[in-house]
């Protein structure tokens, strides 16, 4: 195992004001993002089955104790230790079979035991159960060397949920986890907030998709499918999947028509200021909201954030790394803020550098890292490519999600202590 070194370095200042005074912070857009985004109101009742991606809209609480009566942990034998006295081993008579799924024939009483299997009700009389590896069958008796204890492959009722108690809050989005806990609480339905309405347009003339035949100046289209898989598992409704030529006016009527339908337009591409980037004059042309439009980041400098109409807009750059980058940082809050659901721990966290990084300082650079392990005092250490660029995804499967690079800094040691954020997976 590789030790590195903590060094007495100043803190990221990547929240900080970017030296270039156009740009905004990644806090300041962010909390732009907050006071800006309500949740949707409406609210719909989903079969549980159905659920998974939805946010709640009310806690789901427990219908019934779980498990609602005292069971078996494991298949054995269920016996009652206050008649196993003096010393072992003990011979016990079989005088009831309990399979899961029915009620005990009859309660144990005195030295007696009941062949009982996993999940079936504990016989009135008995208070554990011996696993039956731990017992030598003879016929229609058990053979105990050892005592049990009292409660000894128990589940008691309620020892799970207890009846009426919240198993999931308000905000909670579902996945497999939480759909488990609702489950178990008797819940078939939930109440939910409505899917988001989202609308994706990705811009550019040499954009073209993927696997079908390219031009010398054509490229295959990366930010429609991967967009689409995050928006997918995220649970939202895309009610728009559309491409774009650079054309000002085809532009206007793409996202004007987007814009009625839709909670929040996402574009790529056409954000900076060259002479075909058309997407903000469009927004402009249809006199939308400008709440941000450049943040200090590298990739992904050009992000744009606003409003067109009653919808919101995410204006994410065009080259792919920077489009993932920009959406892991503000799309999945954005879409967080709408559907109303609580923080997860996406909050970065300290780890320490495999190795020398050398930069050119002047914006918070959003570098992809890969976990790769502990050192000697159980600081993770993260190892990353020599230099971010915004174009290219080939390493990204690797990555496990973001070091924010401080904005002033040129060259970190190895072993630097820097802050990391990991991707968001769904």
């Amino acid at each position: 195992m590789t030790v590195h070194q903590a060094i007495a370095a100043p803190g990221c200042d990547c929240d900080g004001q970017d030296i270039l005074p156009s740009l905004i912070s990644i806090s300041e857009a962010l909390a732009r993002i907050a006071a800006n985004v309500a949740p949707v109101r409406e609210t719909e009742v989903v079969p549980l089955e159905r659920a998974l991606g939805r946010t709640l809209a009310q806690p789901v609480r427990s219908q019934r104790m779980a498990p609602s009566f005292d069971n078996a942990a494991m298949d054995g034998y269920a016996v009652a230790t206050s008649a196993l006295t003096g010393n072992g081993p003990w011979r016990l008579p079989v005088v009831a079979r309990v399979p899961a799924g029915d009620h005990p024939s009859e309660s144990l009483v005195g030295r007696t035991a009941a062949r009982i299997f996993t999940g079936a009700p504990i016989p009135e009389g008995s208070d554990a159960v011996v696993m039956q590896e731990s017992v030598t069958r003879d016929g229609n008796f058990v053979h105990l060397s050892r005592p049990p204890s009292p409660g000894m492959n128990i589940r008691r009722a309620g020892s799970d949920m207890a009846r009426g108690a919240t198993v999931l809050d308000k905000g909670e989005r579902l996945g497999p986890r939480q759909i488990a806990a609702c489950a178990s609480a008797g819940s078939d339905v939930v109440c939910a907030r409505r899917r988001i309405r989202v609308a994706l347009l990705v811009t550019g003339n040499e954009v073209r998709r993927t696997g079908g035949e390219l031009d010398s100046a054509q490229i295959w289209d990366v930010n429609t499918p991967m967009l689409m898989a995050s928006l997918t598992a995220m649970g939202v409704e895309i009610v728009a999947c559309e491409h774009a030529d650079d054309d000002l006016y085809g532009l206007v009527r793409q996202l004007d028509d987007m814009a009625a339908r839709a909670d929040l337009v996402i574009t790529t591409g056409g954000i900076s200021v060259g002479e075909e980037d058309h997407v903000k004059p469009a927004v402009g042309a249809l006199r939308g909201e400008f709440l941000f439009s450049g943040v200090a980041i590298k990739p992904g400098k050009p992000v744009s954030f606003g409003r067109i109409g009653k919808a919101h807009w995410l204006g994410l750059p065009g080259n792919p790394l920077s489009a993932f980058v920009t959406w892991q940082l503000f799309g999945v809050e954005l879409l967080r803020n709408l559907s109303d659901e609580r923080p997860r721990s996406l909050e970065r966290r300290n780890v320490v550098t495999a190795s020398e990084i050398h930069r050119k300082p002047g914006r918070c650079e959003l570098r992809p890292a890969m976990l790769a392990g502990f050192d000697a005092h159980g600081r993770e250490i993260v190892s990353f490519d020599t230099a971010t660029h915004s174009a290219r995804v080939g390493h990204l499967p690797m990555a496990d999600g973001l070091l924010f690079l401080p904005a002033d800094a040129e060259t970190l040691p190895a072993g630097a202590l820097v802050e990391f954020q990991q991707f968001c997976q769904a």
